[in-house]
This record gives structure tokens, C-alpha cells and sequence, in this order.
């Protein structure tokens, strides 16, 4: 298997637990054995438990010929294992194998884990008939009543059980985080599309809205359209650089937002002037207004002002408000127009009340919009002025 390319670091984080402990063990077992002849085995098996996180089938395949290894080792000097934990295998031994079988469960395809899994289980029952026996080196002259066969056999099938189950314990919980990752990288994904088709809904719908009243306007009135024509050109043209301006920031090429320059109150004037509708405009700003939110409140004038003319008719006014009261920006847009009859211009994208809501509850303020009790619609938003 190829490397899972975990960082010296991390693995060194991820496993010095492991590695002292193994430590410990072989440090124990040296001491208190009369045999040097099982060193080089278990430090080999437990260096491959400490790096097997990093190539876990290849970790289990040298380990258990490692196991082999020391098992001929100790054949041919004739010496036993230190004090054996089960099935000839020391207690170093005993626990860098289960940390191995468990990392390959963890980490590996079925069948990987599953052959790695075998080659250490046999490779652990091989020492049970290849090894000295222990208790025949030292107690030769007394009846052995260790634990029998069976009883190391089911003492082994525990052990191996607690290793699998480690292994899949994790193997789940590794899953679980993959797919929540996954999830939340859908999410955010889908948050990025919502916010880009909002914002090009508010730009385009916008200009194009203008452009289809004028044109509507100039086919009504024939002796109009010399006056409509240059108006319905502009708009096209701050259309494109509208668009252009936001591919170039999708693309990273601008830092700051679309269609908003540093003087808010200039940009709400433009975008008045440019709707084509009697707009009664008050303004009372500060003379500099955090980016996000000069380009927010711009974004609900446009909306706004976009939305009467595709579904009201018949308005003879249409009052702005933009003002700061108490460090609190009040946007207020309200016609006295009656809904439309016919189908709004340019239809209708259903985007428009949504976007600016979300765009008020993202900075933390309160939006609102409704039929007034007089007629007509009226759409209201307060946000804090704050960076």
C-alpha cells in the first residue's frame, strides 16, 4: 500500500502513547529476562506498531515475519521467551501485534485488512509450537499447570476480538467525519451558489427591469424614443460593468464588492436616477459607511426600486429613505401603486424579498416588507452601522 502520507509530526503526536508503553514492556522483559535472543524481534515489532499508521498492510506483512524471525531465533539459541503472555508471545510482542491488527482494520480495504489480520494471526500461533517452551527452561522439574490449549486459544480469540473491534471502532468514526466533512463542504458549496445567483438576480435584474421600461415607454410614445434611447444604452452599458465587476471578483481579481464605490449616498443617487420612476430621495449618511454594508443597502434600494416597476402600476411616487438614527442605518422604499394585473415585466425570478432578507439577517438587522394600509407595498431594513 502506498504511504498515507502522515507527517513525521503527526504520527509522532498520534502515537507516543503507544510508544512508550511498548517501550516500558521491552524494557521490563530485558530486565528481567536471562535472554538477549528476543530483542531484536520485539523492537522491530514494536517500531512497526509505532510507524504502521503510516503503511498499514506493509506494517502487518514485516511484522508478522518479524514475529517468524524471532520465533527461529529463539529456536536455534534453544531459549524461551521471557515470561510468554499467551501463545509463545511476549507482552511487547502481544501488544504491538494488536496495535497492528488494529491500524490495518482502521485504515485498510476489507481484503487488505483481513489478509494483514491473518498473516499476524498466524504468524502469533506459529510461536506457540516453533518457541521454547518457557516453563520447561526454568521449572523443567515441576508439572507444568499453566493454562491449557483451549484456555490460551479463547485468551486469543479475546485479544483478537478487542483488536478488531478497536480497528472498527475508529474505522467508523473515521467515516462519520468524512462524511460530515463532505456534507458541510456541500453546504457551503450550495451557500456559494445561492449568494451568487442573489447577486447576479440584483445586479441584472436591475438594469434589464429599466431597460425593458424604457423600451416599453418608447414603443407607448414613438416621439419619445430619441430622448429613451440614450438612457436605455447607459443602462446596458453599467449592466456589462456591473457583470464584468463581478466575474472579476468571483475570479479574485477585485477585493471589494460590485457596483459600490466609497460614497454611498452617491451610488443610492445614481441608482434613483437611473430606475426612470418619481422617486422622492432623502438621504442622511455619514460620510463613510463600512463596505459591506454601503453595498447591502445599495443592493435593497436597487431590489426595491426594481420590484415596483416589474409588479406595480400606476404609481405616482416612490419614497426613499436612507438614514442613520442612533448608529442604526433605516432603509425605507415605499410606493403608492397597486399590484399589477398583468404579468410583471420581465417576469418574475422569486429571488428578490429572499436575497434581501438574508442579506439584512447576515449584518445582524431586521428586515421587513408588506402592503402599506394606504396602498401600495413598502419595504423596510435596519442595520447596525458598526465595521
Amino acid at each position: 500500500m502506498e504511504s498515507t502520507h502522515l507527517g513525521w509530526r503527526t504520527l509522532a503526536r498520534r502515537q507516543w502513547p503507544l510508544a512508550c508503553a511498548l517501550l516500558f514492556f521491552n524494557g521490563t522483559e530485558a530486565l528481567a529476562g536471562d535472554t538477549w535472543w528476543q530483542t531484536p524481534g520485539t523492537v522491530v515489532v514494536g517500531a512497526l506498531a509505532v510507524l504502521a499508521p503510516r503503511r498499514p498492510f506493509d506494517a502487518a506483512l514485516t511484522g508478522a515475519m518479524a514475529v517468524l524471525g524471532g520465533s527461529v531465533l529463539l529456536r536455534l539459541s534453544g531459549e524461551p521467551s521471557t515470561v510468554p503472555l499467551i501463545s509463545g508471545l511476549t507482552l511487547s510482542e502481544g501488544a504491538a501485534v494488536m496495535a497492528i491488527i488494529a491500524i490495518v482494520v482502521r485504515q485498510e480495504a476489507v481484503k487488505r485488512a483481513v489478509s494483514g489480520t491473518l498473516a499476524l494471526v498466524a504468524a502469533a500461533a506459529v510461536t506457540q509450537a516453533v518457541r521454547p517452551s518457557y516453563w520447561q527452561r526454568h521449572y523443567s522439574d515441576i508439572p507444568y499447570d499453566g493454562p491449557g490449549f483451549w484456555q490460551q486459544a479463547i485468551g486469543a480469540v479475546v485479544l483478537l476480538v478487542l483488536s478488531v473491534g478497536t480497528g472498527l471502532y475508529f474505522r467508523a468514526r473515521d467515516r462519520e467525519r468524512a462524511t460530515l466533512v463532505r456534507s458541510e463542504v456541500t453546504a457551503a458549496q450550495h451557500a456559494e451558489r445561492m449568494a451568487l445567483a442573489r447577486e447576479l438576480h440584483d445586479v441584472v435584474a436591475h438594469y434589464v427591469t429599466g431597460i425593458v421600461v424604457h423600451a416599453q415607454a418608447a414603443q407607448a410614445v414613438p416621439g419619445a424614443a430619441q430622448e429613451v434611447l440614450p438612457i436605455i444604452a447607459q443602462s446596458g452599458n453599467e449592466a456589462l460593468t456591473a457583470m464584468r465587476r463581478l466575474v472579476g471578483t468571483l475570479r479574485g481579481s477585485e477585493t471589494d464588492a460590485p457596483a459600490a464605490s466609497s460614497d454611498l449616498a452617491d451610488d443610492v443617487k445614481q441608482v434613483v436616477a437611473q430606475s426612470g420612476q418619481p422617486v422622492r430621495l432623502s438621504l442622511d449618511l455619514p460620510s463613510v459607511v463600512p463596505p459591506s454594508l454601503g453595498r447591502s443597502v445599495l443592493r435593497l434600494v436597487q431590489e426595491s426600486l426594481t420590484n415596483t416597476r416589474k409588479h406595480a402600476e400606476d404609481v405616482s411616487r416612490v419614497d426613499v429613505s436612507v438614514a442613520v438614527v442612533s448608529g442604526v442605518v433605516h432603509v425605507v422604499i415605499a410606493d403608492d401603486g397597486r399590484d399589477r394585473k398583468t404579468a410583471p415585466v420581465g417576469g418574475s425570478g422569486g429571488f428578490g424579498l429572499v436575497g434581501m432578507r438574508e442579506r439584512v439577517e447576515l449584518l445582524g438587522g431586521r428586515f421587513a416588507a408588506g402592503q402599506r394600509e394606504g396602498g401600495g407595498w413598502e419595504v423596510r431594513a435596519e442595520l447596525p452601522l458598526a465595521e
